[in-house]
């Protein structure tokens, strides 16, 4: 019998070396550096009104969003483990950079990013991305519809232009704030935010090529310094856009301001890796190719630190974008580079252009990602298919707007995992007996043995109990309670364990102690066809010899009992 080559585990340099690394080792040539060129444009023109927008959303100036998407996007193309990974900021982020600003300012946000890049570093070289595809789907869509409502709600004083001078964080308290301002509605910015919409819809139904945002930005902010229009605009609240980048700088921390912003950065970090890396498995899906999970958070805590020593705010793998850039005809990671030099150069000489964009606008292009984020027939979708999950999606989906996205999230994976345990435990079955214990048992070519029939057994001293599925802790109750109705003794007990693939520590002593009621009465105890990783649980549990014989099946347990 040949045996099988043992796996070859990856090396350090397989797992952490980039993507761009890879591409030029394939072969890069001026072909590819030309398709490259053309996506990395179209999805900067993408980003820039988005990158903006996201910052003023976020309760920070446009310029934070542009240097993020330089910094940040340069980063996470250049160190990624996605060939087609565009980083930036993300509405996803929206939510929790207003929360952490809001309490913190914006030097507590720095360093909650600095440490929640730290985290996702360390996250990474302990190979410890994998495990991010564990979070299941209806916590994704939960958390995801959630912060869609509230970026909704977070852009309706841009959308209506009311004046609120001072406007909360938290949902509840902003529908408060906006209807209390009601009276200071502008019509003209109303106009201006259905006419955004109305484009931006408008051409990706009829001119899906078309960059629509760009487009949507361009002609209300012609139409605003045409007419001088009386709504508020870059210029007006910020002064308007800086041509190049700051110096970097950090400003001076304390160990008690790192306690309070703590939690802040845990949260920074878990969102982060989950949006980047759902947005590396997308890509993923699109194209055939396989990221580097691991090599990508690294990529990602490194960019989320240097964003905010150049003045910019949390940075993350965007879906949106990555996907425009796979659309475009994007190589490799190349296009992702040329992008965030796009935005520096857009910077550099149309800047005193982005005083006269009216946040009306930037409110509605975040009305519209809102609109594209939340995942309505998914939502739809799992609230019909089972009380489960329709409980966990809701459960995050409300934490995440009236809580927080940290609480949601830790919520939904912990009913979760809570509701995966259980039909775990629902799936394990035990049968008494099986056909095996019969000298000529017909052959049924690789299928499910039938329940056995004592009736026809030719020794009554001889019982077999089958069980099936995963053996652990959640079902150790019910099939301890099938075990514990046996009445009397038999001369041999047969437990078949072909059908079980793993037994955990709860389960092994609860055998252990079932395996010593029949020894201390006289009965001899086999467990057949169990495979090495579940023997080595049970020896370690104490069912060794001669409480209990490994034999390879029931026919060999049978014959041991004969002997």
């Amino acid at each position: 019998m040949q045996k099988h080559a043992k796996r070859r585990s990856p090396t350090f340099a397989e797992l952490f070396t980039p993507k761009l690394v890879t591409i030029l080792r394939e072969g890069y040539g001026w072909r590819d550096l030309r398709a490259d060129a053309i996506a990395g444009l179209t999805v900067a023109i993408v980003a820039l009104p988005l990158s903006m927008a996201i910052a003023i959303g976020s309760g920070l100036s446009p310029d934070k969003g542009l240097y993020t998407a330089v910094i940040g996007g340069f980063l996470i193309s250049a160190l990624g483990g996605s060939r087609f990974q565009i980083g930036g900021p993300a509405g996803a982020f929206i939510v929790l950079i207003a929360s952490v600003v809001e309490r913190h300012g914006y030097d507590g946000l720095v360093l909650a990013t600095m440490m929640a890049g730290l985290i996702m570093m360390a996250v990474g070289f302990l190979r410890l991305g994998t495990y991010i595809k564990y979070i299941p789907l209806p916590v994704l869509v939960g958390f995801t519809a959630g912060i869609a409502v509230i970026i909704f709600a977070s852009q309706a004083k841009e959308l209506l232009g009311l004046d609120i001078p001072n406007e909360p964080a938290a949902l509840w308290p902003k529908i408060k704030a906006i209807i209390a301002n009601a009276h200071t509605l502008n019509p003209l910015a109303v106009g201006l935010s259905i006419l955004a919409i109305a484009i931006i819809l408008g051409l990706r139904r009829y001119r899906p090529k078309w960059p629509g945002l760009l487009i949507a930005v361009a002609v209300t902010a012609a139409l605003t310094a045409l007419f001088g229009l009386e709504v508020a605009t870059i210029g007006s609240r910020f002064g308007g856009v800086p041509s190049t980048l700051p110096a970097p700088h950090l400003p001076v921390f304390d160990l008690a301001k790192m306690r309070a912003v703590l939690p802040d950065a845990i949260a920074i970090a878990l969102l982060g890796s989950i949006e980047s890396l759902l947005s590396a498995v997308v890509a993923d899906g699109m194209t055939g190719r396989r990221h580097r999970s691991n090599c990508e958070l690294v990529a990602q805590g490194t960019a989320n630190i240097a964003a905010v020593a150049f003045g910019g705010m949390c940075v993350t793998g965007t879906i949106a974008r990555t996907a425009t850039n796979i659309r475009a005809g994007a190589i490799g990671p190349i296009s992702g580079i040329l992008h965030a030099l796009y935005v520096l150069l857009f910077m550099a000489v149309a800047a005193p252009l982005a005083r006269y964009i009216p946040l009306a606008c930037l409110g509605a292009v975040l009305a519209v990602v809102a609109w594209n984020m939340a995942e309505k027939e998914e939502f739809v979708g799992l609230l019909r298919s089972s009380w489960g999950d329709a409980g966990i999606l809701m459960a995050t989906f409300l934490l995440t707007i009236f809580e927080d996205v940290t609480i949601a999230i830790a919520t939904g994976v912990t009913l979760g995992a809570f509701q995966f345990l259980h039909r775990m435990a629902e799936a394990v079955e035990i049968e008494a007996g099986t056909p095996l214990v019969i000298d000529d048992m017909p052959d049924t070519n690789g299928a499910r043995p039938p329940i056995y029939d004592p009736q026809v057994s030719p020794n009554g001293d001889v019982i077999v109990y089958r069980i099936s599925g995963a053996f652990f802790f959640g079902a150790t109750a019910a099939v301890g309670t099938v075990l514990d109705r046996i009445g009397e003794h038999p001369k041999r007990f047969i437990l078949d364990f072909t059908d079980v693939p793993l037994v955990d520590t709860t389960a092994a002593k609860a055998l252990e102690r079932f395996v010593h009621k029949l020894t201390s009465s006289g009965t001899r105890v086999y467990i057949a066809g169990a495979r090495r990783s579940v023997i080595r649980s049970l020896l370690l549990a104490g069912l060794r010899k001669p409480a209990v014989r490994y034999v390879s099946s029931v026919q060999d347990a049978r014959a041991h009992a004969r002997a």
